[in-house]
């Protein structure tokens, strides 16, 4: 179990950080402060290892996801400046679509840091590039198509990785135009696992909708790939 520590309050975050190494977890991470911002790397930096020294025996990553957090540095940068500043760094969670810097970060550190990939749409991509692992929402409903999409890349059968690809691409579009959230807890429902509805400020899915987004699922054939 990874654990998610992040917080605006930063003196909330070392709390649950320094409970999550008391409870066992096998890591943790953090997102940046996202209302007061970190201006520069610098203050990011410094941010992360406030969290990660509550926890000085778990490995730490932070949780790089600028479209929600609006917090937008460059990761090869910053692995090279917290290497020393935060001891306890394993890497990033990289949830960003820039391959590019996402390539200088796999060739970081002589390629030592972990680096699991966080956009769905762009697995494929990421493998390419040398990516090793990722962590994605979508794997929550939809991991048999992700599960081959890696298979078929590992047998070198790019066609069929292709074609996972695009029913990852083709279902995030879906749920994304009834609202992301909702629509993956409705989804999660459809295939027996009830994890109640999205909190606000994410809206929840009605009657009609939850019917509108299960026709559309179902003509994409998403039931018969899960």
């Amino acid at each position: 179990v990874v654990v998610h520590a992040g917080s605006n309050c930063l003196a909330d975050a070392r709390t649950l950080a320094a409970q999550a190494e008391k409870l066992g977890a096998v890591s943790i991470s953090a997102l940046a402060p996202s209302y007061f911002k970190p201006r520069s790397i610098d203050q990011l930096i410094a941010c992360c290892a406030f969290v990660a020294a509550a926890a000085p025996e778990t490995p730490f990553y932070f949780y790089d996801i600028p479209v929600l957090t609006n917090v937008c540095f460059s990761m090869p940068d910053f692995l090279e400046q917290a290497r020393d500043r935060i001891p306890t760094l394993a890497g990033l969670k990289f949830t960003n679509p820039d391959l590019m810097a996402y390539q200088y970060c796999l060739r970081a550190n002589g390629g030592g840091w972990d680096l699991p990939f966080g956009v769905d749409e762009h697995l494929l991509g990421a493998l390419a590039m040398g990516a090793r692992g990722a962590v994605g929402s979508g794997f929550n409903f939809a991991a048999p198509v992700y599960s081959r999409l890696l298979a078929a890349f590992t047998a070198g059968d790019l066609e069929a990785a292709r074609a996972e690809q695009f029913r990852g691409v083709q279902l995030i579009q879906l749920l994304a135009s009834f609202g992301y959230m909702g629509a993956a807890k409705a989804t999660m429902g459809m295939l027996g696992v009830n994890v109640g509805p999205a909190r606000l400020p994410n809206a929840g899915l009605d009657e009609k909708q939850t019917a509108s987004l299960r026709s559309g699922l179902e003509s994409l054939g998403f039931f018969d790939w899960v």
